[in-house]
């Protein structure tokens, strides 16, 4: 009889690398409504969700936004939204 008693030995954790990690949170206006997205460091997209959870304050206390993303930088990840959306959204920049 074994001494494992049926349960298997966890299988060892991949060695892959991690994911990079969100380097800016924008709060933007999407038709009326507020939302809150965050990009990676080129720009990419990760999530968006509403920007009034209690999460949106938490990551953004003591951090002090870029108001507007009119950039060339934003042109592809912000290419849905008007100039009016872009110019009032807020940019902050998260500490990695």
């Amino acid at each position: 009889m074994s001494q494992n008693f049926g349960i298997e030995i966890p299988k060892a954790h991949p060695l892959t690398p991690h994911r990079p990690p969100v380097r800016y949170l924008m709060v933007i206006n999407a038709g009326g409504s507020m939302i809150a997205r965050l990009f990676l460091e080129s720009r990419e997209m990760v999530t968006e969700f509403d920007a009034a959870v209690e999460e949106v304050a938490t990551m953004t206390s003591g951090l002090v936004p870029e108001m507007g993303a009119l950039g060339a930088e934003w042109d592809r990840a912000l290419q849905s939204h008007s100039a009016a959306e872009r110019a009032s959204a807020a940019v902050y920049t998260l500490p990695v």
